[in-house]
């Protein structure tokens, strides 16, 4: 079983009351940058500082199970990068350990999501493009 590398805190996945409103506040007071994927459809909206910041997604606001005034507001998920080498070294590693997890493609990047002890959503994220198709000129 080889270990990986983490190379750094790629993004933090928040559930939000207003996508277009938190936008323009993570742009305004921090300086984001704003990236929406056409083939990722209107969310998740990428706000950026280089190559780490926040993926906004819609909260549900009708969920009978919170209460109403929560919105249902709440971090998703969070995510760290990988190479696309130490990538497959996790998926090794999750496989001896019996670790369960889930794939997922984003066309500019692939995804494993698993859950940490307490249930929160951990993914790794490699990118498999070359990174100037996705982040442009940072």
């Amino acid at each position: 079983m080889s270990d990986f590398k983490i190379n750094f805190l790629d993004h933090v996945a928040i559930r939000v009351k207003d996508l277009s409103l938190s936008a323009e506040w993570y742009e305004k007071v921090l300086g984001l940058k704003k990236y929406e994927v056409d083939v990722w459809g209107p969310f998740p909206i990428f706000m950026l500082s280089g190559k780490t910041g926040v993926a906004l997604f819609p909260a549900n606001i009708n969920d009978s199970l919170i209460e109403k005034d929560s919105k249902n507001v709440k971090i998703d998920h969070f995510a760290f990068n990988v190479t696309q080498e130490n990538f497959e070294k996790a998926r090794s590693k999750y496989d001896a350990l019996e670790i369960k997890y889930t794939l997922q493609d984003h066309t500019y990047f692939h995804s494993l999501y698993t859950k940490d002890p307490d249930g929160h959503t951990v993914e790794l994220t490699t990118l498999v493009v070359d990174e100037h198709d996705f982040y442009g000129n940072l």
